[in-house]
């Protein structure tokens, strides 16, 4: 009789010491763990419903709610739904698409909060004077209150580092939340979130150690800093603003692999590329790199510098920032504060004996007219200059007051420049295209077949992308197109809207004979050029 007993209430029941009576207790402990364990899935799954690409957009608030009593119940109907369309449409296993969502889920699976046990020795933060950003906040011990918050801005530097993240966004969601998300080959993605105390600490942080005025949070501000690893060193640009709920930092990485580049490796064609050589072998004349912002430039443009013997010829570069440190290169960097400009420096610069400029970018009427000056008066010039396409940069430079007649004379080769991300190589798949799409490849004589597509998989974080590639629209200014410039007989509306569609179908034609060679998607293709 007394073993059914104590198998009866052996869930409910403590055993002090032997031969001592049960003592019953109000709660069943197994009914107490499960009923924790389900309250932290439902609030986990609520995280991966708020970034999961299975909900729309505007049924995020729903899908929370329900979430939150339902737990993982709801993401598995999703998955399972999401499974049947995707097996209708390209005829693949049930199964094997689940299977393939969950190892993807793993995958990509991110802490809630960066907040962990970090090892110093990872990473470290130093102003443009050599002090720690410890030292900053407490003379070399940091007070108790402020080590998390400084050891957190830490880890979201280093993790942007392992990410291979080329721009850090910081900024309030609202009253409460700040959001942190990196921009990965060229595309945001959001990393963690954070409340405002520990949001406006981590801000205070970064522009502490990039000699910010942290008690100005609603004026614009500019700064810089470095960060050392065990194994390398990087250097960072930032940027504040305030924003509505608060104040916003961007900081930019500044790549150390830029000034490994060469123009075998950017992505030019075989015809691109011995265009460009011809350029910057020449004496004299202007070549200009166009594109919007994160499109390149700076690392096209390094990659040309690379191509010249800087022990025959005397390389002077002014820059904002000195993104890499080229060996035998005049390297100068601009700093309003200290009154040295773009203009002030090219001044300086053709009193010592230069064969070769190279200006970071191109900004205001004066830097323009120097560089195309120096251009006429054996220089070579490389620069870069924001535009979308070689015609609008045209535009750009007449409207900055550069006169034709200098416009003509001194550029000679324009090239314009966008990025493409690369398919992983571990997970790309043969791409599943419509009848259409599949009758007009054929018509233009385009093997179809060879045409691949991202899927997603752990080496490239779910996203399908790994590494970018440029494509190029390359315009060489022939004697015929030099005068009609001199003589101010090209229209400025035609000429945009003829260089428009040139320039965009010229980097169309590039960017498919990527996607034709399995190196990028139709996909990430429309979405660059359009």
């Amino acid at each position: 009789m007394q073993i059914p007993v104590f198998i009866e209430y052996f869930p409910t029941a403590l055993l002090p010491s032997a031969g001592s009576l049960a003592v019953s207790l109000p709660f069943n402990p197994i009914k107490l763990v499960l009923l924790i364990v389900w309250v932290y899935l439902c609030l986990y799954f609520i995280q991966r419903v708020q970034f999961s690409a299975l909900v729309p957009q505007n049924r995020k608030s729903i899908a929370n709610v329900v979430t939150l009593f339902t737990g993982p119940i709801l993401l598995l109907v999703l998955v399972i739904v999401d499974a049947i369309n995707k097996s209708l449409e390209s005829e693949r296993g049930i199964f094997g698409i689940i299977a393939e969502h969950l190892r993807n889920a793993v995958a990509t699976i991110r802490p809630s909060s960066f907040i962990r046990v970090k090892d110093d020795s990872k990473i470290k933060l130093f102003d443009s004077s050599g002090r720690g950003i410890k030292e900053i906040y407490g003379h070399g011990k940091s007070h108790g209150a402020d080590q998390p918050v400084l050891d957190l801005a830490e880890q979201i530097i280093f993790d942007a580092l392992e990410q291979q993240a080329s721009d850090i966004l910081i900024d309030p969601k609202d009253d409460s939340i700040y959001t942190v998300r990196y921009r990965v080959d060229g595309v945001l993605k959001a990393v963690g979130e954070m409340d405002a105390e520990t949001g406006h600490g981590v801000i205070n942080s970064i522009k502490a150690v990039s000699s910010m005025d942290i008690s100005e949070r609603r004026r614009p501000q500019d700064g810089a800093f470095t960060a050392r690893m065990a194994d390398s060193t990087a250097s960072f640009r930032v940027a504040s603003a305030g924003v509505l709920y608060g104040e916003k930092v961007s900081v930019r990485v500044l790549s150390q692999m830029v000034g490994t580049f060469r123009l075998s490796n950017v992505g030019l064609t075989e015809k691109q590329r011995a265009v460009i050589e011809k350029a910057i072998t020449r004496p004299s004349g202007m070549l200009l790199m166009c594109g919007p912002t994160g499109s390149g430039k700076t690392t096209t443009l390094y990659a040309m510098l690379n191509e010249i013997d800087f022990f025959t010829r005397n390389v002077i570069t002014v820059e904002d920032p000195i993104e890499c440190v080229l060996p035998n290169v005049s390297q100068i960097e601009v700093n309003p504060k200290a009154d040295i400009t773009f203009a002030k420096s090219l001044r300086s610069i053709l009193r010592q004996d230069p064969d070769v400029i190279c200006v970071g970018e191109i900004r205001d009427e004066e830097t323009a007219g120097i560089a195309l000056r120096a251009s006429q008066t054996g220089h070579l010039v490389l620069a870069t200059i924001h535009s979308d396409t070689n015609a609008t940069a045209l535009i750009r430079l007449l409207d900055l007051g550069v006169s034709p007649l200098l416009l003509s004379s001194g550029l000679s080769v324009m090239a314009s420049q966008r990025l493409l991300r690369r398919l992983c190589s571990n997970c790309k798949r043969p791409a599943e295209l419509s009848p259409s799409q599949m009758r007009d490849f054929v018509k233009k004589g385009i093997n179809y077949k060879c045409i691949l597509q991202a899927e997603g998989c752990k080496q490239c974080d779910g996203t399908g992308y790994r590494g970018r590639t440029g494509i190029f629209d390359i315009m060489v200014l022939d004697a015929k197109l030099k005068a009609s410039i001199a003589n101010n007989e090209l229209s400025v509306s035609a000429l945009r809207e003829e260089g428009s569609k040139r320039g965009k179908s010229s980097l169309f034609k590039h960017g498919l004979k990527m996607v034709v060679s399995g190196m990028t998607s139709l996909e990430e293709l429309k979405r660059v050029v359009g």
